[in-house]
């Protein structure tokens, strides 16, 4: 990468966001200000136009950002030239080549008068080559002769001879060190098996039980993910996320549970179980709050048919919606990035974010909803990117 292909990217950058310009008007014309409707309008765009697609995440790291430090992968690079009429990304460069650039080209053009210097050399004579022969000096062995032989072949040897006092009173020590290194080992094998009780005591005398969760209504297995806090006494409550069609398997020695469970579309619920004759299995349904999964269900609500049906749900969505959340509903929606972690929004921009015709609503994820006199008076939701939904 070269400080040359940052700038040929700052150029496409402009040129994507013209083409855009030719027939949408954003909130702002300036792409690196776009974010929300605008950036799922350009995604969308880019899908019908150039079939691709790029993740929020990479539209905030790129687009952002000016100037960039690093050129985005290749994949990305030639998307976005075939999106604003060009080939490839080496067919945008070609033709927004910069001085020093062309100077590069003109350079691979003395490449023949390169080869004309090369065969010139190769056409001369060749001078006579003289090589200087290296003397060989030869050194001679030098042989040492055996100063001093000896034969000790029949040389006798003296033998001290060893009595009966002696032996004995090498064997008794011996005798003593054996015993006490095996009591040593003994004891230390009885620590260790101590010590390894007193570790696993929990493990071992601990019973695991399994907790399924059912939709009270539908007889299926909830379709949110699931918080449950354990509360235990004298100790900070333990947390644990549950995802939709996973069971909750929990390890105890104690004789009683007790859970706090609650979820984005249902009541929430406490359960207490004493533990001394209860099933090692059991399924515990929720009860879904009727109101909440009605403002999901209309804001993921695919809008199909001809033009005529299409603008005839779109009210009848936009009217159900308005029935269901208050004038003075709180929304936030969650990104997924440095820059924007979150952004506020009122009931009417929500509303026609969920109501317009695109394929990321099928990856709208309502993180969290909350319902006071009858409205919907809270919302968090996340549109996922298609690296998270595949996750």
């Amino acid at each position: 990468m070269t400080d040359l292909d940052l700038l040929h990217f700052e150029q496409l950058k402009k040129d994507v966001q013209g083409q855009y310009l030719k027939e949408y008007t954003p909130s702002q014309d300036d792409i690196s200000k776009w974010k929300g409707i605008d950036i799922i309008y350009f995604q969308e765009d880019l899908r019908k136009k150039a079939k691709g697609n790029i993740s929020e995440k990479s539209f905030y790291t790129y687009f952002k950002t000016s100037p960039v430090t690093k050129l985005p992968r290749i994949d990305m690079l030639n998307l976005l030239s075939i999106y604003a009429g060009y080939d490839s990304w080496y067919e945008f460069k070609k033709q927004h080549l910069f001085a020093g650039e062309l100077l590069l080209e003109n350079e691979n053009l003395e490449e023949e008068e390169i080869n004309e210097l090369e065969k010139t050399v190769s056409s001369a004579p060749e001078l006579p080559k003289t090589e200087i022969q290296p003397k060989k000096v030869e050194i001679q062995p030098i042989e040492i002769p055996d100063l001093q032989k000896t034969n000790t072949e029949n040389q006798e040897v003296n033998k001290k001879p060893i009595t009966n006092n002696e032996v004995e009173v090498l064997t008794i020590p011996t005798k003593k060190n054996f015993f006490k290194k095996n009591a040593w080992a003994l004891i230390t094998s009885v620590l260790i098996a101590i010590t390894g009780l007193l570790g696993f005591k929990d493990v071992l005398f601990s019973k695991t039980y399994t907790y399924c969760f059912i939709d009270k209504d539908r007889g299926t297995f909830v379709i949110n993910t699931l918080d449950i806090m354990v509360i235990k006494e004298n100790e900070s409550p333990l947390m644990y996320k549950i995802k939709p069609g996973e069971c909750f398997s929990y390890s105890t020695k104690d004789k009683n549970l007790k859970m706090k469970i609650s979820a984005a579309f249902y009541e929430p619920l406490e359960v207490s179980r004493n533990l001394e004759n209860a099933p090692e299995e059991e399924k515990i349904e929720l009860k879904p709050d009727d109101y909440k999964m009605a403002a999901y269900y209309f804001s993921r609500k695919d809008i199909t048919g001809n033009s005529e049906e299409q603008v005839a749900l779109i009210k009848q969505k936009r009217n159900q919606l308005e029935n269901l959340i208050s004038n003075n509903a709180v929304i936030y929606q969650v990104y997924d990035n440095n820059t924007y972690g979150i952004e506020k929004i009122d009931k009417q921009k929500y509303i026609t974010l969920v109501t317009t015709p695109t394929t990321s609503l099928k990856n709208l994820n309502v993180i969290e909803m909350k319902k006071d006199n009858g409205k919907i008076v809270s919302i968090k939701f996340k549109i996922a990117t298609t690296d998270e939904k595949n996750k």
